[in-house]
């Protein structure tokens, strides 16, 4: 199935403080250089805070972990987890409709989507409150047939359950998740016939009673749990060093591709008519070095007039890379504007994990275009 983003994109997207946090966490269980590997939960907190997965958000996350843009887009269109498109402000309805489900009755509980909902999957219901779609198996197949919303489970259900359902969560209210026939677990609709001595005589499975005791049901993950905030070393896993930049800033628009397709990202705002004049390039604050890698660059102390360039506007730097710019002394885009062949070599060697990208994302040529635009 063919999976593209929503033609309608938000301008920015940023993680809240909250949130941000628990992602620098999550990052620290990987090694130096693999950060990489935290794209699937990253993705999904970002779609947890908002619904959905803009294309800001994925380049968001994308810049987060040093990626190109392509590869966190690569990601997000081939797992079906992730939502492309927005979805109701209070619940997606996922209808299971594989074999037992449908047998069951998953067709008619379709046509109550369609009908208090939206004629199409995918589609906002009128006051944007809702969507739905049909998905592959659930694994509730006992309860049949069943939805699921968020982290939830109703399952047992019939068109007049789901209807009510659908009511109660438009009027503001929270139906309890689980069996909606009266059955706690899986066990047979008549009671269970086995291990009855002794066995569990509540109103509710023990998930279930838990979601409701603390309010978790049917809630969007924001940050209010109890999350890993702590880098994963602090918490008796793999000692590693806490990171500390910075949320980035929303990204502006650029003319320059943002992936291997050639897709741009939209013509900046005008800018002012009067444009500042390209700073002196290569300024010789320290003399350059040589050594088997290369070499060294003129570098700076600290940036011109205590502001350096937005380096985030050369596609496959990120925050960190941006950082690991500044600790070499670049802050500007005229000093990468002039690196030689031999000086292209040391940088790419001396990025802490991200070998060979000054080379592959064509920094120099990237840097030229900007200082020759005046930005």
């Amino acid at each position: 199935m063919l999976r593209r983003l929503h033609p309608d994109q938000p301008d920015s997207f940023a993680f809240t403080a909250d949130n941000m946090a628990w992602a620098e966490a999550q990052i620290t269980k990987y090694p130096e250089g693999r950060q990489a590997s935290a794209v699937i939960p990253l993705l999904w907190r970002a779609q947890e805070q908002e619904g959905w997965l803009s294309r800001p958000a994925i380049e968001y996350v994308a810049d987060m972990l040093g990626m190109a843009h392509i590869r966190a887009l690569e990601v997000a269109t081939f797992y079906f987890m992730f939502q492309l498109q927005p979805v109701g402000s209070v619940a997606h309805v996922q209808i299971c409709g594989t074999t037992s489900c449908m047998i069951c009755g998953a067709e008619a509980l379709i046509e109550v989507c369609k009908d208090k909902i939206a004629a199409k999957p995918h589609a906002l219901s009128a006051d944007g409150k809702f969507s739905w779609e049909e998905v592959e198996c659930l694994g509730a197949c006992t309860n049949a047939p069943m939805i699921q919303i968020g982290k939830d489970f109703y399952e047992d259900l019939t068109p007049e359950t789901l209807s009510a359902i659908l009511d109660d969560l438009a009027a503001g209210k929270v139906p309890t998740p689980g069996p909606q026939n009266g059955r706690i677990g899986a066990e047979p609709l008549g009671g269970p016939k086995v291990l009855v001595e002794g066995s569990d005589t509540s109103a509710q499975n023990a998930s279930v009673a838990l979601a409701t005791s603390i309010g978790d049901t049917i809630k969007r993950i924001d940050g209010t749990e109890v999350p890993l905030l702590k880098p994963w070393g602090d918490q008796g896993g793999r000692a590693v060093e806490a990171r500390s930049e910075p949320a980035p800033e929303p990204r502006p628009a650029a003319d320059v591709p943002v992936n291997d397709t050639g897709v741009t990202k939209q013509q900046a705002p005008a800018r002012s008519a009067a444009k500042p004049e390209p700073k002196p390039a290569k300024p010789e604050t320290e003399a350059t070095e040589t050594d088997e890698t290369g070499t060294r660059p003129a570098r700076l102390d600290d940036p011109r007039d205590g502001q350096p360039d937005d380096l985030k506007k050369i596609k496959g730097i990120g925050p960190k890379l941006e950082e690991v710019c500044h600790s070499l002394g670049f802050y500007h885009f005229d000093q990468i504007a002039n690196w030689t062949e031999e000086e292209i070599a040391w940088v790419d060697t001396h990025l802490e994990g991200f070998k060979g990208r000054v080379t592959r994302d064509d920094w120099v040529g990237q840097a030229k275009a900007l200082v020759e635009a005046g930005t």
